[in-house]
C-alpha cells in the first residue's frame, strides 16, 4: 500500500510547494512591477517564470533577482514562445462580447465574424476602415472606444444617436464626411465600452478579435485578416 501511496504523496507534496513558490512570486513581483500580476508559471525555459501582468509578459528567476523583458524565443524551432503565450492569455470568448453595443455590419452570408474597438479620430482605424470594406461573407461588429481626445467622444456619440449607424461610421472614417447630428440620445453604451475596454486592457486603437477569441492589437494586412478568418470555423 505504501508503496501504491509514495508516488501520489510525493506528487502532491511537489505540487505545493510549487503553488507556494509561484504564489511567493506573484506577491513579489506585485511589489517590483506596482501592478496586480495576473498569474506566474513556469516558462519551461531556464528555470525562469513566466508573469503576466498589466497585459504584458516578462520572466523571472525563483528569488526574483533579474526581470526579463522581451520576447522569449525558443533556440531549436525559433518559435516566439511569448508571441504564442500572449495569444493564450489575451483570447476571450467571442460569445461573450456585449455585442448589443456594437456598430454591425453584415457582407454576404455573414457567417465569419470579428470585432473591432476603434477611435473615429485613429488614423490606423480608418485604414483599416478601408480595407474591411473589401472583406465579403463576414459580420463585422465595431465596438466604439473614443480614448484620443473629447472630439472623438463627442463624435462617437453623434455616430451612436444616427439613424444608420453603420452608414454614419464609414461615411466618416472612409469618406471623411463629418458626423453632424444631435448626440443627446442613449450613449450610455459609449461609457460601458470605455469601461469593457480598461477590463480587457485594451490601451489602444484598432484592437481587433476574431471568432476563436485570439486579440490582435493595432493594424493587420488585409492578407492576414482574410487568412484569419478562413482559419476559424
Amino acid at each position: 500500500m505504501l508503496k501504491k501511496l509514495l508516488p501520489l504523496l510525493l506528487a502532491v507534496a511537489f505540487g505545493a510547494q510549487a503553488m507556494a513558490d509561484e504564489a511567493d512570486i506573484k506577491k513579489a513581483m506585485e511589489s517590483k512591477l506596482g501592478t496586480k500580476v495576473e498569474s506566474v508559471t513556469k516558462s519551461g525555459y531556464l528555470g525562469l517564470y513566466e508573469v503576466f501582468a498589466d497585459g504584458n509578459i516578462v520572466y523571472t528567476d525563483e528569488k526574483g533577482t533579474a526581470i526579463l523583458v522581451g520576447p522569449l524565443i525558443d533556440g531549436k524551432t525559433m518559435k516566439n514562445v511569448t508571441e504564442e503565450r500572449m495569444k493564450k492569455l489575451t483570447a476571450i470568448k467571442f460569445g461573450e462580447l456585449p455585442l448589443e453595443r456594437a456598430i454591425k455590419q453584415v457582407r454576404g452570408d455573414g457567417k465569419r465574424v470579428m470585432a473591432t474597438f476603434e477611435d473615429p479620430n485613429c488614423g490606423y482605424c480608418k485604414r483599416l476602415a478601408k480595407e474591411l470594406q473589401k472583406l465579403d461573407n463576414v459580420t463585422i461588429y465595431t465596438f466604439l472606444l473614443p480614448i484620443l481626445s473629447e472630439d472623438s467622444v463627442r463624435k462617437s456619440r453623434q455616430i451612436w444617436c444616427s439613424p444608420d449607424r453603420a452608414k454614419t461610421w464609414n461615411d466618416w472614417m472612409i469618406d471623411g464626411k463629418a458626423p453632424a447630428g444631435r448626440e443627446d440620445c442613449d450613449t450610455s453604451a459609449l461609457s460601458k465600452n470605455q469601461e469593457f475596454g480598461r477590463k480587457l486592457n485594451i490601451t489602444g486603437t484598432p484592437t481587433m478579435f476574431f471568432g476563436d477569441g485570439e486579440r490582435v492589437p493595432g493594424a493587420m494586412p488585409l492578407a492576414r485578416i482574410e487568412q484569419k478568418l478562413g482559419q476559424v470555423r
